[in-house]
């Protein structure tokens, strides 16, 4: 079906931080987004100075900074001034330490306050800051730390125990950790964290960081191999503090909800960074994803813009079939989501829900901050990842068989999503992967991976990973599309979609379907989703066989993972699962 697109009026255009696009989009001058932040006073760069510092200098220390809210419900709020003192102490605790600049930084923490609290302090002192989720286990926090070759990792006492402490001489550069929770006194050669803290000097001169010096170590999972460890440094900060203003419609005095954990990319770009050097207040929830609980924190809170992921649209839709309430949040101006496009319906969905549209956008962790977006200004092409971001360049380019690309340039052709590699959140390298890094970049373009399309308005339209495109006797389907059909039938939930080898057409479409609440999985169920599939594909596209699961499995982030359901129906090798959250059934 063609989806209707989604009109902004007037009013919601001229109320926008970009209100006009194309002029906008023109005008752009990396420079000038520079000149928005201030710089460290003697000269340099640091992203913990523009998120916390400035701010205070600027009398603005008495606003909210960080708004915590514990499994509990217990709310806790931190100033910027409050927030920058322990902040402070911080990279005192670590300056103590002879902790240098340069120097690795591991936080396997739950989402609290002391996880905010060392990501901002490592990078006032001139540390580099690596985030890992704390549901890891003990193999993949042993592998990331080896490969980072981490100096200092904070965690709590009870995942020191469960996680670390067997295989903690492992590491030779490992030097402090420093617990969190620590009921009674901490375990040998380890530090309490929060006496430390309490007796470390409030008072501290953030370091002089150059905008090229390392800042952040973010790891991502290729389908093989080990993590790749990918370099940003601080003159990323001007492309996070931009695309919160821009891409995510960011204004002071906003209350703003990223749902991310800072484990993944989005919740350290999007979750700390941006929201703080935009000088909004950061909700965060330490719970985990529950339906009622989020409605409430929506609205309690006041929450005006709110990020999240696909997959927990999705949940949300599921939860709705049993309770199908409107969301009455008057505060909520803008919604967002990231991590695997949003299929059409969930985006119609939040107007039904909320009164007001999700906007997609898409970017990588490779990026280091929002490429292509749907604004605030913008109309919206549902199931579209919008534009590139101004100050981004893009295109859809093909591949030569010497390894150079060539741009394509009629719309809606496919091929492969290509950036011009000159905005600053774009990862310096791979650590100690040099061979693999050059491999991202050819013919002056920063090649994603992703297959792309993009129409006569300049929309881009995802298609799939390169490695996900089904090729079906001489067609190329991209799993998205199928997806995004098998979601519009009213019993599905979630969907992925993969190839399986066949010996006439090359490869067949298998799909694996997740109901909603209630249904009960059989064969006229079957039958009918197949039939619509077929009716809204044709049978060339359509998948011929369909697997019914509890549950899809997930990265951490919410990306599902074709991949591993490809590799158990051929019996290939699984590869990495470290980043394997929910397992199907």
């Amino acid at each position: 079906m063609s989806w209707p697109v989604i009109r902004k009026s007037a009013a919601e255009r001229a109320g926008a931080n970009l209100e006009d696009y194309d002029a906008e989009a023109a005008a752009f001058d990396w420079a000038a987004a520079r000149a928005e932040l201030s710089g460290l006073p003697g000269g340099g760069l640091n992203i913990a100075h523009e998120a916390l510092d400035r701010h205070v200098a600027a009398g603005g220390g008495d606003r909210t900074a960080l708004r915590w809210i514990g499994r509990d419900d217990t709310v806790r709020d931190l100033s910027y001034a409050e927030l920058t003192e322990q902040a402070n102490r911080f990279a005192s605790l670590l300056r103590s330490l002879d902790v240098k600049p340069g120097d690795r930084v591991y936080a396997v923490l739950g989402r609290i306050p002391e996880l905010y609290v060392a990501a901002l302090g490592t990078l006032k002192a001139g540390a580099v800051f690596t985030p890992l989720f704390s549901a890891f286990g003990p193999e993949p926090l042993q592998a990331r730390m080896e490969i980072g070759e981490a100096n200092v990792l904070v965690t709590t006492e009870a995942l020191y125990h469960r996680k670390v402490e067997a295989w903690r001489d492992a590491i030779p550069s490992l030097r402090h950790l420093l617990l969190a929770g620590c009921p009674g006194a901490a375990p040998a050669r380890c530090i309490d964290l929060e006496a430390a803290l309490a007796t470390a000097d409030p008072v501290f001169e953030t370091v002089a960081t150059r905008p090229e010096d390392m800042a952040l170590l973010h790891f991502t999972s290729g389908t093989t191999g080990r993590p790749k460890g990918a370099v940003h440094v601080h003159e990323a900060v001007v492309a996070h503090h931009v695309t919160g203003r821009t891409a995510l419609d960011l204004r002071p005095g906003d209350i703003y909800w990223c749902t991310a954990d800072p484990g993944w990319v989005t919740g350290t770009s999007y979750g700390i960074i941006a929201p703080l050097t935009n000088g909004v207040t950061l909700v965060v929830d330490e719970a985990e994803f529950d339906a009622e609980r989020w409605r409430r924190i929506l609205g309690e809170q006041k929450v005006t813009v709110w990020y999240t992921a696909p997959t927990a649209v999705r949940m949300l839709m599921k939860a709705w079939d049993s309770d199908p309430r409107p969301y009455d949040l008057p505060a909520l101006r803008f919604m967002a989501s990231v991590g695997e496009p949003l299929n059409p319906e969930a985006v119609l969905w939040g107007v039904e829900a909320f009164g007001r549209p999700f906007h997609d956008n898409w970017w990588q962790t490779e990026t280091g901050g929002i490429m292509i977006a749907n604004f605030a200004s913008m109309d919206i092409k549902p199931g579209s990842m919008g534009r590139p971001l101004p100050g981004v360049t893009a295109g859809i380019v093909e591949r030569a068989a010497d390894g150079s690309v060539r741009e394509a340039l009629e719309p809606m052709a496919l091929g492969e999503l290509a950036l011009r590699p000159d905005w600053p959140s774009i990862l310096r390298g791979y650590l100690h992967e040099e061979e693999r890094f050059r491999k991202c970049f050819a013919s002056g373009w920063y090649l994603t991976g992703d297959l792309a399309m993009r129409d006569a308005d300049g929309y881009y339209w995802f298609v799939g990973r390169a490695d996900d495109v089904i090729k079906s006797a001489g067609h190329l389907i991209g799993p998205f599309e199928v997806e995004s059909v098998l979601m519009e039938h009213p019993a599905v939930a979630e969907a992925a979609v993969i190839g399986l080898p066949d010996p006439i057409a090359g490869e067949t479409v298998k799909a694996y379907v997740a109901l909603r609440g209630g249904l009960e999985a059989g064969e006229p169920l079957r039958r009918d989703i197949l039939g619509h599939a077929r009716k809204r594909l044709g049978p060339a596209v359509a998948p011929r066989d369909i697997a019914f699961r509890q549950n899809l499995p997930k990265t951490r982030s919410g990306k599902l993972m074709r991949r591993l359901l490809k590799a158990r129906e051929l019996g290939l090798p699984e590869g990495d699962l470290s980043t394997l959250e929910s397992e199907e059934r």
